[in-house]
Order: C-alpha cells, then sequence, then structure tokens
C-alpha cells in the first residue's frame, strides 16, 4: 500500500512537471512531451502491478464480532461456515409470523427518514413539546434515523388504500430498527426494535385491538396472561393507551405484577386524512412495542446491552 501511494505521489508530481511545457521553446516541446508520456506510461504500468499484486495477497478470514472484553479470556473465534441468527433476529421472524397467522401483511421499515414522515403525518403539531419525548439523531442534511416505527404509517395508509376499499380492511405489521438518543445503561439502548401494527375498517373497535394483543402475547409467551391498560398520550392515537400484561408467574412473575409492553389507540382521524381515508367512513387503530423488551422476558435477561455487545458467549446462549 505505501508503494502505490509512492507511485501515485510520482505520478502526480509528472503531471505537474508536464505543464510546464508551454513555457519551452516551440522546437523543445515535441522531446518534452514524448519523455513525458514515455514515464507516465512506466508508472501507470507499476501502478497496475502493485495494485494487482495487492489484490492477490490471500486474506486470512477473521469474526468481525469477536468479544473484546477488558481482563476477560476471549473465547475462540467461530469459522466462517458457524453463523447463527442473532437471537434478535430469530424473535423477530416469530413475532411476525404470529401476526401473520392473524391475517396481517408485512411491511419492513426504514432506516434513515425525514420530518414529514416523522412528525407531521403523525398529528405532531409545528414546535409541540410532544416532538421533544423523541429525541433522537439527525444528519447533517436533516434526515432523521426514525425514533419509533410509527414513522411507516402514513407509508402503509397510502400503500394499503386501495387493499382497504377493496376488502374493507387492512392489516399490516412494520417491524424495525429505530434509534433514540438515550444514556445507554442495563434498561435503555439507544439502538433497538420494534414491531408497529395498523388495522383499519369501517367497524374496528377498542375491543378488536386488545382481542388481537392478548391473543399475540399468550402465543408469544405460550401461556394464558391477564391483561390491562391505562390511560396513555399519542399525537397520532386518539384515545391512547399503555398495554400490559400480569407477568407469568413462570418468568418470575408475581400475581398482580404487571409490565407495560406497548403503547397503542384507536389511530387519530388527522392521520387518516393525511393518508387521503375518510375518517366518517374507517376506522383504525394501531400499537407499536420494542422487541428487545420481548426476548429479555422470555428468556430472563437483565441486561439490554447484551444483544449489541457481540459477546460470543451470550450468543452461544442462543
Amino acid at each position: 500500500m505505501v508503494e502505490i501511494e509512492k507511485l501515485k505521489q510520482e505520478l502526480k508530481d509528472l503531471n505537474a512537471k508536464a505543464a510546464g511545457i508551454r513555457d519551452l521553446p516551440v522546437e523543445q516541446r515535441a522531446e518534452f512531451g514524448r519523455k513525458i508520456n514515455l514515464e507516465r506510461q512506466d508508472l501507470l504500468g507499476k501502478i497496475a502491478a502493485a495494485e494487482k499484486a495487492l489484490l492477490d495477497v490471500e486474506v486470512q478470514p477473521i469474526d468481525v464480532t469477536a468479544w473484546s472484553g477488558v481482563n476477560e479470556k476471549m473465547p475462540e473465534f467461530y469459522t466462517t461456515e458457524m453463523g447463527t441468527c442473532h437471537p434478535l433476529m430469530a424473535e423477530m421472524d416469530r413475532v411476525v409470523e404470529i401476526y401473520q397467522l392473524m391475517g396481517f401483511d408485512v411491511m419492513e421499515s426504514r432506516q434513515l427518514d425525514d420530518e414529514y414522515h416523522m412528525f407531521d403525518t403523525l398529528n405532531f403539531p409545528k414546535e409541540h413539546p410532544a416532538r421533544d419525548g423523541y429525541d433522537t439523531f439527525r444528519t447533517e442534511e436533516g434526515l432523521i434515523p426514525p425514533a419509533h416505527t410509527s414513522t411507516m404509517q402514513h407509508r402503509v395508509l397510502k400503500k394499503y388504500r386501495k387493499q382497504l376499499e377493496e376488502r374493507g380492511r387492512l392489516a399490516v405489521v412494520v417491524p424495525g430498527r429505530v434509534f433514540r438518543n438515550e444514556d445507554v445503561d442495563a434498561t435503555h439502548e439507544h439502538t433497538f426494535y420494534q414491531c408497529e401494527g395498523v388495522y383499519v375498517s369501517q367497524d374496528c373497535s377498542m375491543g378488536q385491538m386488545l382481542g388481537i394483543l392478548r391473543e399475540f402475547f399468550e402465543k408469544y409467551y405460550e401461556q394464558k396472561l391477564n391483561i390491562r391498560t391505562q390511560p396513555g398520550y399519542f399525537p397520532f392515537t386518539e384515545p391512547s393507551l399503555e398495554f400490559m400484561i400480569e407477568k407469568p408467574e413462570s418468568l418470575g412473575g408475581k400475581k398482580g405484577d404487571y409490565l407495560e409492553m406497548l403503547g397503542c389507540g384507536m389511530i387519530h382521524p388527522n392521520v387518516l386524512k393525511q393518508a387521503g381515508i375518510d375518517p366518517e367512513k374507517y376506522h383504525g387503530f394501531a400499537w407499536g412495542g420494542g422487541i428487545d423488551r420481548l426476548v429479555m422476558l422470555r428468556y430472563g435477561l437483565n441486561d439490554v446491552r447484551m444483544f449489541e455487545s457481540g459477546n460470543l458467549n451470550f450468543l452461544r446462549e442462543f
């Protein structure tokens, strides 16, 4: 690599030298140009040969996820033939499959979005303090890594609007990665996963929503569960609820020990209007919750940071 950079610098110097041809007498320019071209071709040939030699070097495969914990014995590397599915991805597939069995279509989320889909289409007024609750990152161009999968609601409503008119209902789930400007600790991460659900029909109700969510959690945890809700606030749903399940005894829970699992509610009429859906004719409900929290509860994990750590000892548990 050093040799290539040296040759390229020589070529750059030669090109600068060639610019001096204009200062020479006319009778000397032809010979000067001929010599410069010969040197240039020689350098270009050497650069091409050096780059080919670099490509031909055999590269030993390494595991870029190898654990590098301080003062801990590094585990042996996995070979390239032993790759496995990350536990979060495996559980994401399980979540999606349960909803698919209930008749939901699937639409993948984005990892870079804009303020229009992040706030404007979700009934967040300009300068509204509710925007502060979604403190996230921004690029220099003003784009936003989404802080919640709800940024996809507008796209879902528009994409499946024809299906709604033809079939009388719209049912979609949106799994995806989200980003928040969080202080990282055992229960908070700046990067995590959510799953959004959107359902619209002429006669849907909050009772239907709670039935779907209860069915999902009972299928996911493979047991009957008690549920309850309490009032919440989201600009894009009205009324808004926080959905909780009673922590199963098999997972260390006690009777009356409830855990908040997601936010949900009836889709605000303004959100439907933004997507060209008549809120007088159609009603909808939506929900969004973290995948990481589901997995932590299912496997009795106590530190969300392990998912992004690259610790092979942790990954081997799955």
